[in-house]
C-alpha cells in the first residue's frame, strides 16, 4: 500500500498496478484524488496519502508519505471523519494559516484494524466506551440500558467503521481477559475456519511411506530435534555424517500439506507467524498440520525438505543438494539436554552430537569474523493457575542453542543460493543518526569511541570493550536497539548483522509464512517449472512488505500481554519499592525491573539520568488498560560498569 501510494507522486503506469492497488486507485479517481496524464497515474495536488497518529487529547497527526513535507500534519479532531490510530489515510490539505500545515481525512485507504477494543467506564449519567489504546472516550453503538445492564470494565470488541459492539471479550479486572485482549488489539485470532480445519484433518495423523517413491528415504539415519522444553511444534530435525562431513538439516514439508491459495494458505498469509504467549502459543496453522502431521515427532515417519551439505577438512561447504525426503526423528530433545551431553553432565544419546558441536563451533569462529554475536537475553514469563505473574527470568542462548543456530544458518544460506527473486531476509546497515546517538549513550558510560565508516570493525571494538568490563549483554542491548530491522524482500540486498551476501528464511514453515513460500519456489525451481515459479512470485512485493508488518504484530501482541500482567502485578503493588536500572533516557525515561521479578518496564516522571544507572523505584500508578507502570526515583544504587 505504502509503495503504491509513494509511487503515484511521480506516476504509475496502469500495466505495474497489482489487484490491490487497483481497487485504491479506483477509490482515488471517485473522489478525484487521482487522475490519468500521458498513460500514467497521479495522486492531485492539494491531496496527501500517510499513516495516522493520533494523540491523547484527540488530535491527529498525519505522516506523510510525501517527502517533501519536512513535518507531520495536523488533523483537528473534528475533521478525523472516523479514521483511527494507525490507518492509511488520504486527506485533503487545508488553506495555510498558520506555520504548520493542517489537513482533513477525506477517506481511510486502509484500516489499521478493522476492529478496537474497549472498556466500558460511568460519565456521569452516561456508559461509553474508553479505547485501550488510545484512551479516547466514544460513544457506542448500543442502547444505554444494555450497556448499563455489562458490569462497568466490559471489555468489548467494536467495528471501526460504525461503532458496533462485535463481541464481548470479557472485563477488563479479570486477568484471564489478557490474552483476548491482546489478540483483539492486533486483530489477531486463535481459531480456525470450519474449511482450514477440515483441508487440516483430512491429511491424518500418518505418513505411508509407500504414497512417496519418489521421495529420498532417510529413515535408517540418526535424525534428532532440539527444541525449548515447552515445544508443540517441531520444525527442524539434525543429523550429521560425522565420517563424510556432512551436515543433513531436515525441515517440516509443509508445503507438501497446504498448497497455495486454499483456505488454510489463505489463512496462514493473513497470520504470517505463530505468536507465543507464556502459557500457550497461537500457531499460524491449524494444530492438526502443526502439532501432527506436519511436525517432526519422534518415532514415526514424517515428510521433510532437506539440504545435505558437504564440508571438506578446512569446513568450507562444497556441496549443497536439497531434496524432498522421508525421515524419522529418534528421539526429541530440549536445548537443556543437549547441553548436559556437550557439559558431560549426561550420558550421550547422540552418537554424532559432540562431533558436530566441534565442528559448528570452529565455523561460528569463521562466520564472525564477517559478523555479531549478540549475547541476548529473552524474558521468559511463568503464570500461576489465578492468570498473574508467578515467576519472572531472562534465558541466554547457550552451546545447544548455538548448534542449531549454525546449522540453520547453513541451510538459510544454501537456500538463498538457488533463488534470484523471491523471499530474502535482508539486514541494512546502521544509519549514521542511530550510530552517532549510540556512541553518545557510549560516551555517557565512559566509554569513548570515535566513528569509523567500517561499521562492522567500530561494533566488534564496542564488544570487546564491553566484555572486557563485564558489561557486554547490556551494551548489546544498546547496539541492536542502534540497528535497522531485519525485513523480508522480494530481492537480495544482504545481512548486515549475519554478515551475509545473501540470506533468506528456509527452517520454520511451521511458524512462519516466508519459508511456506520460499518451499515452494525452491520446488518449483528443482522441477525446473518456470511457469510455477512466476505464478508463485505474483504481487510477492506487496507480500514480503505485509510479512515484515505481520512480524512486527506478533511480537508486539507477544510483548502488550506480558506488560498486561506486569501492569496487574504493579497494581497490587502500589507503592512498593524496586529494584531497576535506566533503560531508556532520550525522549522518555524508562526504568526495567531487576528485582525478584525482572523485565517489566516502569516509566519515570519528573527525572534525568543517564542510561544502565541502578535505581530505586516507587510504583506510583499502574494502568491495565493501557498496560503502563508509572514510577518515581527514590534514589540512585551504586552503579556497577
Amino acid at each position: 500500500m505504502k509503495e503504491f501510494l509513494t509511487a503515484l507522486l511521480s506516476g504509475v503506469k496502469e500495466k505495474e498496478i497489482n489487484s490491490e492497488s487497483k481497487e485504491v486507485l479506483r477509490n482515488l479517481l471517485n473522489l478525484g484524488a487521482a487522475s490519468l496524464h500521458k498513460d500514467k497515474f497521479y495522486l492531485n495536488n492539494g491531496f496527501v496519502c500517510g499513516k495516522l497518529d493520533i494523540s491523547a487529547n484527540g488530535t491527529g497527526f498525519l505522516m506523510p508519505f510525501d517527502k517533501r513535507f519536512k513535518q507531520d500534519i495536523i488533523i483537528e479532531n473534528k475533521n478525523l471523519n472516523n479514521a483511527h490510530f494507525g490507518d492509511i489515510v488520504l486527506a485533503k490539505l487545508l488553506p495555510l494559516k498558520k506555520k504548520r500545515q493542517s489537513a482533513k481525512v477525506v477517506m481511510s485507504l486502509k484500516l489499521a484494524n478493522e476492529t478496537s477494543v474497549v472498556y466500558t467506564k460511568h460519565f456521569g449519567a452516561a456508559v461509553l466506551g474508553v479505547n485501550l489504546k488510545t484512551g479516547l472516550s466514544l460513544a457506542l453503538k448500543a442502547s444505554q440500558k444494555s450497556l448499563k445492564a455489562l458490569p462497568i470494565g466490559t471489555l468489548l470488541k467494536i467495528n471501526n467503521l460504525n461503532n458496533e459492539i462485535v463481541e464481548v471479550l470479557g472485563n477488563i479486572n479479570d486477568p484471564f481477559s489478557d490474552e483476548k485482549i491482546s489478540l483483539a488489539l492486533y486483530n489477531k485470532n486463535d481459531k480456525f475456519s470450519d474449511a482450514c480445519e477440515l483441508e487440516a484433518s483430512s491429511w491424518g495423523d500418518e505418513v505411508d511411506a509407500s504414497m512417496y517413491p519418489d521421495r529420498v528415504d532417510l529413515r535408517n539415519l540418526e535424525f534428532y530435534t532440539i527444541d525449548p522444553i515447552d515445544a508443540k511444534d517441531f520444525d527442524d530435525a539434525i543429523y550429521f555424517d560425522e565420517r563424510n562431513l556432512e551436515i543433513y538439516v531436515a525441515i517440516a514439508d509443509v508445503s507438501e500439506y497446504v498448497s497455495a491459495y486454499c483456505a488454510i494458505d489463505s489463512e496462514a498469509k493473513k497470520r504470517g507467524f505463530s505468536i507465543y504467549f507464556p502459557h500457550k502459543a497461537i500457531p499460524m496453522l491449524p494444530r492438526a498440520l502443526s502439532e501432527n502431521i506436519c511436525s517432526l515427532k519422534p518415532n514415526v515417519p514424517r515428510l521433510a525438505f532437506c539440504f545435505k551439505i558437504s564440508l571438506d577438512s578446512e569446513l568450507n561447504v562444497t556441496k549443497e543438494e536439497l531434496f524432498e525426503a522421508i525421515i524419522v526423528s529418534k528421539k526429541r530433545f530440549n536445548y537443556d539436554e543437549v547441553d548436559e551431553i556437550l557439559e558431560g553432565r549426561r550420558k550421550s544419546e547422540i552418537s554424532w552430537i559432540k562431533p558436530l558441536f566441534a565442528v559448528t563451533t570452529k565455523l561460528r569462529k569463521k562466520r564472525l569474523v564477517h559478523a555479531f554475536d549478540f549475547h541476548t537475553q529473552e524474558l521468559r514469563m511463568s503464570l500461576d493457575e489465578n492468570g498473574k505473574i508467578s515467576a519472572t527470568r531472562y534465558e541466554s542462548d547457550s552451546d545447544s542453542h548455538r548448534l542449531v543456530e549454525d546449522c540453520m544458518l547453513l541451510a538459510n544460506k544454501a537456500a538463498a543460493k538457488r533463488i534470484k527473486k523471491g523471499v530474502f531476509r535482508n539486514h541494512a546497515a546502521p544509519d549514521l543518526k542511530k550510530i552517532d546517538n549510540l556512541l553518545n549513550d557510549l560516551a555517557a558510560l565512559g566509554l569513548d569511541f570515535v566513528y569509523e565508516n567500517d561499521l562492522a570493525n567500530l561494533i566488534r571494538k564496542i564488544q570487546a570493550k564491553a566484555q572486557a568490563i563485564g558489561n557486554r549483554e547490556e551494551i548489546d542491548k544498546l547496539i541492536i536497539k542502534a540497528q535497522k530491522k531485519a525485513e523480508y524482500a522480494s530481492e537480495n540486498l544482504g545481512h548486515f548483522g549475519l554478515g551475509f551476501d545473501r540470506y533468506t528464511h528456509f527452517t520454520s514453515p511451521i511458524r512462519r509464512y516466508s519459508d511456506l513460500i520460499l518451499h515452494r519456489l525452491l520446488k518449483a525451481n528443482l522441477a525446473k517449472d518456470e511457469k510455477l515459479y512466476n505464478f508463485l512470485l505474483l504481487n510477492i512485493e506487496s507480500t514480503c512488505s505485509n510479512l515484515s508488518e505481520l512480524e512486527r504484530e506478533a511480537d508486539k501482541v507477544a510483548f502488550d500481554f506480558m506488560d498486561r500482567k506486569f501492569a496487574r502485578w504493579a497494581s497490587e503493588n502500589i507503592g512498593k519499592q524496586v529494584i531497576c536500572y535506566i533503560s531508556e533516557n532520550q525522549n522518555i525515561l524508562v526504568a526495567k525491573l531487576d528485582d525478584e521479578f525482572v523485565g517489566a518496564r516502569i516509566f519515570i516522571t519528573g527525572y534525568t539520568c543517564e542510561l544502565l544507572q541502578g535505581v530505586l523505584v516507587e510504583i506510583k500508578e499502574a494502568d491495565i488498560a493501557s498496560a503502563k507502570i508509572i514510577g518515581k526515583v527514590v534514589r540512585k544504587l551504586e552503579k556497577e560498569i
